[in-house]
């Protein structure tokens, strides 16, 4: 009997296709489909999958050059690499097989009239990757294609050293250079491990002209260096480690997403300049002793957003509690709050500031737990300049002792709590404040793939306690549900 030789998988139902089902049967069930229900099937497959299926039929063979969204992944044609380490030669054997896919792929379509909506490509670093960039140029040049997007990765993906650094990104600028065209069509880009020189930054911004995202792991132009952004089009910026002293957002009309994750700078880590359309801010430290307290007031400066992210990583709270006259010109018009990672050390009562200073807040949510799979310990944790007191600082005072909120509705606090006194506290002073709030939701503490073996569920008798011990005595009860989280959380 013949194996099958794919696997589709549309909603919940599978096929396995088969050559005997195929070249003998016109009638097979498959076959039959409208071609946009066909498509549709084939396009939830991994991109090797779908090529293989034109070896199945006559008609099967033009579905792949009917696929809106193309994306070719390093690997997707190699077996997967099982050793911790890549080697030169993988980097070249896994580019050159994606070179080969990509032309092949691509060259196919070049008849057709069909729209590639989203060519997403993923490929190492190396000399391979200036044909890459060619291939997907003339594609560009010969055929419709709506967006597409670049994820370069280098050899050594974590602890690269200054020389790693220095020499991604003299090959990186070198393919640059070499494919200012394919770069100028750019939507997305995704760069890691990278040590630019001072102005090779404003040239890809002044190249890259049609750049929407842009994510940069370990980018920088030296320690301590400065990045000064302008683009017309950025929509969305991931700063994610890297030397950089700080990143000043000059101009960039069409922002809306700025994510900063780890900043090593004793200052503000970043300037907001010319961004009137910015609406989601999310902020990552891990905070030593030496981070300064951040006044949000200061760092958000004349805009106004809507929605802000801030995760402590069970570390040093960084930011200082402001009174409602400092944050109400950046807050007046916030309206969720995530605060992530606060440990399990920390008293809750300094996140009232924000119930204070954003009279439009609708959700808050926060999550406390000393996440020890992420956190550094034991010998490690001695060599690094950790602060003993992880909330020192944050004394709060309201500005009227009478504080109340009308629009908060929802709160979410996510916890181990074995503290009791301290969540039912928080949560009642919440409620007092907020004489509109609808409901409180308590989830257990989420865990990754490493911890899931600590993952609880809600018993009847402590939902009972809770809900008394947090209802008792207050003028209206509010609905508190004890939702399960359903599935490890990483």
């Amino acid at each position: 009997m013949l194996q099958p030789l794919s696997l589709l998988q549309e909603g919940n139902y599978r096929v396995r296709l088969s050559t005997s089902c195929l070249e003998d049967n016109e009638d097979d069930r498959l076959s039959i489909l409208p071609d946009d229900v066909l498509l549709n099937i084939v396009e939830r497959l991994d991109i090797a999958d779908a090529t293989r299926t034109t070896i199945l039929s006559r008609r099967w063979k033009q579905i792949p050059a009917m696929l809106s969204k193309v994306v070719i992944m390093a690997g997707s044609f190699e077996p997967k690499h099982t050793t911790s380490k890549l080697t030169s030669d993988d980097i070249i054997r896994f580019n050159s097989t994606m070179l080969e896919a990509t032309r092949s792929i691509l060259e196919r379509r070049a008849r057709t009239l069909y729209t590639i909506h989203l060519l997403r490509m993923q490929f190492y670093l190396g000399d391979e990757s200036i044909f890459i960039g060619q291939t997907v140029a003339n594609t560009i040049a010969t055929q419709k294609v709506a967006s597409v997007e670049f994820t370069i990765l280098t050899k050594v993906r974590k602890n690269c050293t200054n020389n790693d650094l220095l020499t991604y990104g003299r090959q990186f600028m070198s393919f640059f250079d070499s494919c200012p065209n394919t770069f100028g069509c750019l939507a997305r880009l995704r760069l890691e491990n990278l040590r630019l020189g001072e102005s090779d930054f404003p040239k890809i911004f002044s190249i890259c002209k049609q750049l929407e995202f842009l994510f940069l792991y370990e980018c920088d132009m030296g320690i301590k260096s400065l990045l000064e952004v302008e683009h017309p089009q950025l929509s969305e910026l991931v700063i994610a480690s890297g030397c950089l002293e700080r990143v000043h957002l000059k101009w960039a009309p069409k922002l809306t997403i700025l994510k900063f994750n780890v900043f090593r700078t004793k200052d503000d880590p970043f300037c907001l300049g010319y961004v009137p359309l910015l609406q989601t801010v999310s902020i990552i430290n891990t905070a030593f002793s030496w981070h300064k307290m951040l006044k949000l007031s200061e760092l958000l400066g004349k805009t106004a957003i809507s929605n802000l992210h801030l995760n402590f990583k069970s570390e040093k709270i960084w930011v200082k509690p402001e009174g409602r006259r400092q944050l109400l010109p950046v807050f007046h018009k916030l309206r969720i709050v995530n605060l992530l990672n606060i440990s399990e050390e920390c008293d809750l009562s300094w996140t009232m500031f924000l119930l204070q200073g954003a009279p439009n807040l609708k959700e808050l949510r926060v999550l406390v737990r000393d996440h020890l799979c992420e956190m550094i310990t034991g010998e490690r944790r001695k060599m690094c300049p950790f602060s003993k007191q992880k909330d020192k600082g944050l004394q709060w005072e309201p500005s009227t002792t009478d504080l109340k909120h009308h629009n908060l509705t929802k709160l979410s606090i996510y916890g181990r709590f074995q503290a009791e006194d301290k969540f039912v506290s928080y949560a009642r002073s919440v409620m007092e404040a907020a004489v509109n709030l609808e409901e409180i939701k308590l989830y257990k503490s989420p865990v990754c793939w490493k911890c899931k073996h600590l993952l609880q569920e809600w018993t009847l008798e402590e939902k009972s306690y809770f809900s008394y011990k947090i209802n008792k005595g207050m003028p209206s009860l509010v609905r508190i549900h004890f939702p399960s989280l359903g599935q490890v959380l990483s």
